[in-house]
This record gives C-alpha cells, sequence and structure tokens, in this order.
C-alpha cells in the first residue's frame, strides 16, 4: 500500500505525542515502503505532530585519523592514510552522511530549516530549534539532545532501533561512561573532538527496560515508536548504574566497546584497593 501524507499523519496522531513539545528523529525512509510524494510527504507529516524537529546532520567524511593520540581512545592510530587523503573539509552546507538517512538531508535543505549547527562531525538540523542548534560546541558535542531532554521532548524512531537513537548516548554521559577524542578537518586546520561517544551496537539491549515508555505503531512497512526523553534517559542512567558493562556490543574485536571495559575494569579495581 503505498503511503500518502494523510496515511501517515494519522498513523502519527496514534502515537499520542504533546504537540507543543520537540522530539528528534531518526529515519529509514526506505522503510515505509512506497510513499507518495517521496521524503518530503513524511516531513510535512512529521510536522503536523509538531513544528520544531531536531534530527543528526553529521558528517563522517570530515574525520582524520592522526599518528599518535590518548591511550584507550577506541582508535587504531596511524596506518589510514588512503581514508585522510580522502577525508573532506567541513561546510555548513555538507550533505548529510547517507548513514544518517535522507530524511535527515531533506530536513536540512527546507526553505524553513534553521540550517545546521557547526561541528565538524557531529553537527544537527532542524526547524525551530535554534536554541538547540545554538548549544553546541565542539566541547559539548550532545548538547542538542540535553536541550531536548530539558524541554521535555520526545525520541521518534521511524524504521530505525535504538543503535540509532543517540539520546542513549546522552545517557551514558550522564552516566560518567567513556568518551573519545576524535579529529575532523576544517578550513581552519585540523580540530580536535572531545566529548565523542562511543558505539552503539549494543543499544538494542535497552529495549525491554523501554518497552513501557514507548508507543508504537506500523506506517507501511516501518516500526514507529515515539519515547519521551526524560524517562527514557533517566531508565538508561538506571541500568548503567546497575551494570557499568550493560549495552555494550558482542563484538570483542570492538574498539570503543574495548576501551569502556578497559576504563571499567581500571576504575573498579581502584575502588577495591581503595576499600
Amino acid at each position: 500500500m503505498t503511503q500518502t501524507f494523510r496515511t501517515i499523519r494519522n498513523s502519527l496522531k496514534d502515537l499520542q505525542m504533546d504537540s507543543s513539545k520537540p522530539f528528534v528523529f531518526h529515519a529509514s525512509f526506505s522503510s515505509l515502503g512506497e510513499v507518495q510524494g517521496g521524503p518530503e510527504t513524511l516531513l510535512g507529516a512529521l510536522l503536523t505532530v509538531s513544528d520544531a524537529v531536531l534530527s543528526p546532520a553529521f558528517t563522517y567524511k570530515t574525520l582524520l585519523v592522526p599518528e599518535t593520540g590518548p591511550e584507550n581512545n577506541g582508535l587504531v592510530y596511524g596506518g589510514d592514510d588512503d581514508a585522510n587523503q580522502m577525508a573532506e573539509f567541513f561546510r555548513l552546507d555538507m550533505p548529510v552522511d547517507p548513514a544518517i538517512g535522507i530524511l535527515a538531508e531533506t530536513l536540512r535543505k527546507h526553505p524553513k530549516s534553521d540550517d545546521r549547527s557547526s561541528h565538524p562531525i557531529l553537527s544537527f538540523t532542524g526547524m525551530n530549534v535554534g536554541p538547540a542548534l545554538e548549544s553546541q560546541s565542539l566541547q559539548e558535542p550532545l548538547a542538542p539532545i540535553e536541550w531536548l531532554y530539558r524541554q521535555n521532548g520526545y525520541v521518534l524512531l521511524i524504521g530505525a532501533d535504538h543503535t540509532a537513537n543517540t539520546s542513549i548516548h546522552y545517557a551514558e554521559k550522564l552516566a560518567g561512561r567513556k568518551q573519545f577524542t576524535r579529529w575532523a578537518l576544517t578550513s581552519s586546520g585540523v580540530v580536535e573532538c572531545p566529548g565523542f561517544p562511543g558505539c552503539s551496537k549494543g543499544f538494542n539491549q535497552a529495549e525491554p527496560v523501554l518497552r513501557d515508555l514507548t508507543r508504537e505503531v506500523a506506517i507501511g512497512k516501518a516500526r514507529v515508536r515515539s519515547l519521551p526523553i526524560r524517562p527514557m534517559v533517566e531508565k538508561v542512567i538506571e541500568v548503567l548504574r546497575e551494570d557499568p558493562f550493560a549495552l555494550l556490543c558482542e563484538d570483542r574485536e570492538c574498539e570503543q566497546c574495548n576501551a569502556v571495559r578497559n576504563a571499567v575494569t581500571a576504575s573498579l579495581n581502584s575502588t577495591a584497593l581503595e576499600l
């Protein structure tokens, strides 16, 4: 069945999101199947939920890997000359990385968009969320999510699962989980980007804990879920404080998750010595 503006809008109403609150979306547009009018139709329907919309607008093409750097940083230094040579200078009009999805790029290019924030890797875009975009800095890349949290907004997953849920990274930060440093190519030179979040491949482990907070509808072939961000973040923090190794991925070669394990183990050993 082809999805239209009306069918999408009507389905979104069943999520019962407060229209006075902003939301961040993570979307796999292709998961909906055929949509009359393309991603512009989906974005138009989303704007009937709330006119304050936020999305990641990440640009991984700007990433550089140096020869050396901090220890236990979830990164193998050097030996990546080919990737470094292909890195692009960050520009405010740079397209959103395809991994983030075409809907984010559609929002960025919308005539009423607030453009995007200026982080050279982890920028955000949106509409009527200027304070969120302005809050971001190199030191605080997740500040737009913090703004959403303070506004008691929502997370909307459209055909995407929790591995795309950037707000779980914010919960990790609040819980004290190790953050990383990355580097980006800009017109001002190579810029160090601290506070970089880690691997998200294990985030679906949070789904059972978050089920009671989740409202869900089907739109076409897509599973669409909404969660209020504040209780969602607080539940994830509880999980991480009960088990500091929770939500890490199962890939034993994952450099980021191994770096978190190393940091947690070192902290536990230090605490044991103090006792």
